[in-house]
């Protein structure tokens, strides 16, 4: 059985709900201590992790183009943080041994629907998970041209773009 490891994403820290996982095993990423206030209730919250065992790491540069690579591919590049980048990134690094695995402790949508695609564990915290797999495009509501990269104003009509869901698949 492998050991489960969880990484603490920003958004489990914000809730502000109590994070108790026995003697789990914490990680979290050096972008999410950089994403809170020091002297804040969350970046209290957030010290304290850290006395209950919080290790903090950071994900390899191959694993961080990897996250990058496959978010272009979901559409999910523009919504994600770097700090998003590299929860997701040193899940890659945990999962590449035989006796661990990573669960991302989450309730951003864009870093589950990334996992979900990598076959990633993860939890949502304080509200309910994905229950489909997304797929974004982005897309002129002027002429109705459809983008697969960023694009903020269409250069077929000058209208601002929107972006859009092009694909769903409900999650098994």
């Amino acid at each position: 059985m492998k050991k489960q490891i969880f990484i603490i994403d920003t958004s489990a820290i914000l809730s502000g709900k109590p994070i108790n996982l026995g003697n789990a095993n914490m990680v979290t990423t050096p972008s999410v201590s950089e994403e809170l206030t020091p002297g804040g209730r969350d970046y209290r919250i957030f010290q304290f992790l850290q006395e209950k065992g919080l290790a903090i790491q950071s994900a390899s540069k191959k694993s961080i183009n990897k996250i990058k690579k496959t978010a272009e591919e979901t559409g999910d590049k523009d919504r994600l943080s770097s700090a998003d980048v590299e929860i997701l990134a040193l899940a890659l690094d945990i999962n590449k041994n035989d006796n661990k695995e990573a669960v991302i402790l989450t309730d951003d949508y864009s870093i589950q629907n990334v996992a979900n695609t990598l076959n990633i564990e993860f939890q949502s915290f304080s509200q309910r998970g994905i229950t489909k797999k997304f797929k974004w495009h982005y897309r002129c509501p002027g002429c109705g041209k459809q983008f697969k990269e960023s694009i903020k104003i269409c250069p077929i009509c000058g209208t601002k773009t929107k972006i859009s869901i092009s694909h769903i698949n409900h999650i098994k």
